[in-house]
């Protein structure tokens, strides 16, 4: 089975491919940034959770992201403090250093676009 269009290698005559199209989330910190753009983008349910599949659904299926990209990233929130996994691992919350970071995102990318 043939890769998407797009993905395509050149085969150099040395074996080796190599593939065009990079992922935009293969760095952790990007996918980590692209979480919290989805977590803050979802509404919350009781004491300020969100159900993890309204991070991980957009994130795989809408943004194209891997489950790789998805768990490095993921992990890299939560270690940075920015998204706190419940104990059920069913729910995240969105910690004040996230919803602040997001903020300072936002207004950069605002800036950005002026």
């Amino acid at each position: 089975m043939c890769p998407e269009e797009g993905a395509r290698g050149t085969n150099k005559g040395n074996g080796s491919m190599k593939l065009t199209t990079d992922r935009p989330f293969a760095n952790p910190e990007k996918a980590a940034r692209k979480l919290l753009e989805i977590a803050n983008s979802v509404e919350v349910v009781q004491d300020g959770r969100i159900y993890i599949e309204l991070i991980n659904g957009p994130f795989l299926y809408r943004e194209k992201g891997t489950p790789a990209e998805y768990k490095a990233g993921f992990d890299l929130a939560v270690e940075r403090g920015w998204l706190e996994l419940h104990d059920s691992g069913t729910f995240v919350k969105l910690t004040q250093g996230g919803a602040e970071l997001f903020v300072c995102l936002a207004l950069q990318t605002k800036e950005a676009a002026n």
